[in-house]
């Protein structure tokens, strides 16, 4: 059954948020009633700087693919995020009742919309960021109370834009107070992501940011993210989600250490079977890196 905007808020109204720390792992009924464990899942619901990518996108990567370098193998990440998507046209094209289908009790539902939402020219697409953006925001969180996971609320990573003093540009209007008034009302975890990328991105400045933007000979892209990039944002993520207790100390690895760009991949070129649609529970087979002198979050 498709799970609307007014169902999904009706049938998250009267049940009970999931514990703050969450089960390691999800619980499935099996034949007979029996009971079997899977790896509790994080789905990730956005747009292209999380989502997947193919290799004839490469090296663009959206930091969704680097997210499971940071978690232990109790937790695996489903990366549903799809480029130039709004919080309007993944619910319009039915892409949250895939997720809402799969989502088990002591699941995480991330959420992180804003970029595609601002698009004013395009009806598919728009959001007030006031009115429809925050309505659809709800969707989300109720939608994932309804199966008893717990929904987090991600602000937008902020884009490289700096002004002739060398001064981080805020470029995303009103959408991530936007989404922090909606966590705030609703209880929810939020993972102030534009802030602190604005702040990563002042650190580094107008020339080090380039090396974590997808900058190639033959484009100059201040939006999506090379390997580095992914990576280093995917860092802010998991530091979030442990801060705010979403998931444990014993869930998260390597905070601090070093990710070789290498471990990213691309899957070929092809729409059939759709990346997103996978679940990662860890990355490639490497040795634990060695603590790296690159520029961090903290």
């Amino acid at each position: 059954m498709t799970v609307g905007r007014r169902e999904a808020v009706a049938a998250g109204a009267g049940l009970v948020l999931a514990l703050a720390a969450g089960p390691a792992a999800a619980r499935t009924e099996g034949p007979g009633g029996s009971s079997s464990r899977r790896p509790r899942t994080l789905f990730l619901a956005g747009d292209s700087t999380a989502a997947p990518k193919y290799a004839d996108a490469a090296p663009e990567t959206g930091w969704g693919t680097a997210l499971p370098f940071f978690l232990h193998r109790g937790v695996a990440v489903a990366n549903h995020a799809v480029n130039g998507r709004s919080t309007k046209s993944f619910l319009d094209e039915g892409r949250l009742d895939a997720i809402t289908a799969a989502l088990c009790p002591g699941d995480v539902l991330l959420v992180q919309f804003g970029h595609n939402d601002a698009k004013t020219a395009d009806p598919a697409r728009f959001t007030d960021p006031w009115g429809s953006y925050q309505d659809n925001l709800r969707v989300f969180v109720e939608a994932a109370r309804s199966r008893g996971a717990r929904p987090v609320i991600a602000t937008s990573v902020e884009r490289r834009r700096f002004d002739a003093a060398g001064t981080a540009q805020r470029s995303l209007g009103d959408y991530p107070a936007a989404a922090r008034a909606v966590a705030a009302a609703s209880g929810v975890p939020l993972l102030d992501i534009e802030a602190l990328s604005l702040a990563l991105w002042q650190r580094l400045g107008p020339e080090g940011t380039k090396t974590y933007f997808n900058w190639t000979a033959t484009e100059q892209d201040n939006t999506h993210f090379n390997p580095p990039g992914a990576i280093e944002v995917a860092r802010l993520v998991a530091r979030e989600l442990l801060r705010t207790r979403v998931l444990a100390p014993r869930e998260t690895r390597r905070l601090d250490a070093g990710i070789p760009p290498e471990w990213i991949t691309w899957p070929p070129a092809d729409p059939s079977p759709d990346p997103s649609a996978a679940a990662v529970a860890d990355p490639p087979a490497a040795p634990s890196p060695a603590p790296s002198a690159a520029p961090s979050a903290s």
